[in-house]
């Protein structure tokens, strides 16, 4: 992230990415994300996730925390609480529904005049946005992301440390139909663990153990089905609903060595 930053002052370089890593070590696996890219293994037909995506709902009290404690920080045009839905002027005085930084579930409160600015959080799902503008908050970059026609900077609240999580290989036996499978959100957008799952155990079991190809094709089948086919209404999946939008990248490695199993 460091480095973004110098190379945005010396070479004006703009822009930011979410970042998704794995790295063997000693008989483990340490998969290490920012962002909202994932990672799952796969392994004798179970799903084990190795991440988690860090979005403005996923990530809500951190995000109202630091608010809080540097309310300088929304320039006066975005308040640290969250509502059910925007407030109009003419509910001030009324009871509403809201929750703050210590919260998961929900308490009623006065409505003043600061609850009118525009929500930290805004939306649900791939929708929610923070300070209206970005769905992630953690990556690499984006050390000039302002609020659209504001001088209010994203970047303090944007965390470039990653979760990591530890995935033991001695403590398994693993076949070489058992792989780690990485993806960008392209992908998890329109496929979820389990679809991608079969899609995995279909294209190896049409391929001899031992070929190495097979992983890469799993890699380019998963790609392809999420991107869909291009129709007189967009590009479409197999059940007709909207493909990927994103960009789509896919890892498929392999847990176990090659060679013949039952």
């Amino acid at each position: 992230d460091d480095q973004i930053e110098r190379e945005r002052a010396s070479q004006h370089l703009p822009g930011g990415c979410c970042a998704l890593a794995a790295v063997y070590l000693m008989g483990k696996f340490y998969v290490a994300n920012a962002g909202d890219s994932r990672a799952i293994i796969i392994r004798n037909g179970e799903i084990i996730p190795m991440s988690r995506e860090f979005t403005p709902e996923t990530e809500r009290q951190r995000l109202q925390f630091l608010a809080l404690l540097r309310p300088e920080l929304l320039g006066k045009e975005f308040t640290h609480l969250e509502f059910p839905r925007r407030i109009q002027p003419k509910e001030l005085g009324k009871k509403m529904l809201y929750r703050d930084q210590n919260m998961n579930g929900w308490a009623y409160k006065k409505i003043e005049e600061d609850d009118l600015k525009f929500p930290l959080i805004y939306g649900e799902g791939k929708k929610a946005r923070m300070m209206a503008t970005i769905g992630v908050t953690r990556g690499l970059g984006d050390h000039d992301l302002k609020v659209f026609s504001s001088n209010i900077h994203i970047k303090p609240f944007l965390s470039c440390f990653p979760e990591v999580r530890v995935y033991d290989l001695t403590q398994y036996e693993h076949c070489p139909d058992d792989v780690l499978v990485l993806g960008t959100d392209g992908l998890w957008d329109v496929t979820n663990d389990k679809e991608v799952a079969g899609v995995v155990m279909e294209v190896l079991t049409s391929y001899e153990p031992n070929d190495p190809c097979r992983y890469t094709m799993v890699a380019q089948e998963l790609v392809m089905r999420s991107r869909g086919v291009l129709k007189e209404r967009g590009w479409r999946l197999a059940n007709d609903k909207l493909g990927s939008g994103d960009d789509i990248s896919v890892f498929v490695i392999p847990l176990g060595g090659p060679g013949n199993y039952t």
